[in-house]
């Protein structure tokens, strides 16, 4: 056994990636649909298109360019979202199957590859 506990070894992995579809099963964005445009596996967080939209103050960096208040997505804890099955029509749990040497996720329920 090395410097690490058992239970710390998988202390980092988030089950969605970028390009996933998700939805939102709880808080203030709960029934929202999104597609994952980045991961932090370190902070546990995944930021989704469309959801948890804050306003950020931005300041001009070049003569010209224009400052303000942008409208953009914020994290929003991974825990918070599942995967999102088009055929099933609602948020699915992900299973792995090893096919040709390929591991594919696919959706508990139907059996689809997402």
């Amino acid at each position: 056994m090395g410097l690490y506990k058992s239970s710390d070894k998988r202390r980092n992995v988030v089950h969605v990636k970028r390009d996933d579809e998700v939805i939102v099963v709880s808080g203030d964005d709960k029934g929202k649909r999104g597609k994952v445009i980045a991961v932090s596996p370190k902070e546990g967080k995944v930021i989704v298109d469309g959801v948890n939209i804050v306003s950020k103050h931005v300041k001009p960096r070049r003569q010209g360019q224009p400052g303000g208040i942008i409208k953009t997505a914020g994290a929003v804890y991974a825990c918070k979202v599942m995967p999102y099955c088009s055929k099933c029509n609602k948020g699915v749990r992900i299973k792995h199957r090893e096919a040709g040497g390929k591991n594919t996720r696919i959706c508990a329920k139907c059996g689809e590859e997402l």
